[in-house]
């Protein structure tokens, strides 16, 4: 941490703290203005089977925005200076071909397990697709979340991010269940209350996967980048 933002700060506890809850205040406000056109969207959507790639669909603005969000919380812990707005701006645009690169594809095949799961008891064998699609979806949901660890901080070949995010999902085991039950609270949060809250919640939700994405960018750093 460079002396000019330290003196920004300040060395006090009351300083530091109240540095900490404006970075997330901001965080909170990004990730709900980033968030909004998909709960507006889910909003005015039917929730009617036919509507299940739609409603896929307008998850496109949430991983650029995570991964912004995880961008910047590296850069406050190694430089927590008074402009927390430049490192989520700066993450978003860093990281957004990147991201959007394997986020695209990941949405495309979500919403053919999605359809498969709703639309299971039309077709035959529907008992074992179903189950089938419902681990898979869960299984794309987590490697997608170290798909994001991978891209938000480093900068490797498509290909090579698709196989370093598949060796950390069995590697970091602890980080996969990590970011599972993130995943099960999201969702448990929408459907005992509303999408709303966990727009609120943003900035907490993502706060909790930093911490799990840490040792994620370390095992990466530690397995997969040169060291001179």
């Amino acid at each position: 941490m460079s002396a000019e933002h330290a003196d920004e700060i300040g060395p006090g506890v009351l300083s530091r703290l109240t540095a900490a809850i404006y970075r997330y205040v901001v965080l909170g406000l990004f990730l709900a203005v980033s968030g909004l056109p998909t709960v507006l969207f889910w909003s005015v959507l039917a929730p009617r089977p036919s509507n299940v790639a739609l409603f896929v669909a307008a998850l496109l603005p949430v991983a650029p925005a995570l991964s912004a969000a995880l961008y910047a919380q590296r850069a406050w812990s190694a430089e927590p200076d008074l402009s927390p707005t430049r490192p989520l701006l700066r993450g978003l645009r860093l990281n957004l071909r990147d991201t959007l690169s394997w986020w695209f594809p990941v949405l495309a095949l979500a919403t053919v397990l999605a359809v498969n799961i709703v639309f299971a008891d039309g077709v035959a064998g529907g008992g074992i697709v179903r189950p089938v699609c419902a681990v898979l979806m869960v299984a794309l949901a987590v490697w997608s979340g170290h798909l994001l660890v991978v891209t938000s901080f480093f900068s490797f070949r498509f290909r090579d991010v698709l196989r370093v995010a598949a060796v950390e999902f069995f590697c970091s085991w602890k980080s996969s269940l990590g970011i599972l039950s993130l995943l099960v609270v999201a969702a448990a949060t929408v459907v005992m209350s509303s999408e709303a809250l966990l727009l609120l919640l943003g900035w907490l939700f993502c706060s909790s996967l930093w911490l799990v994405a840490r040792p994620v960018a370390a095992d990466i750093a530690e397995r997969f980048t040169r060291r001179d």
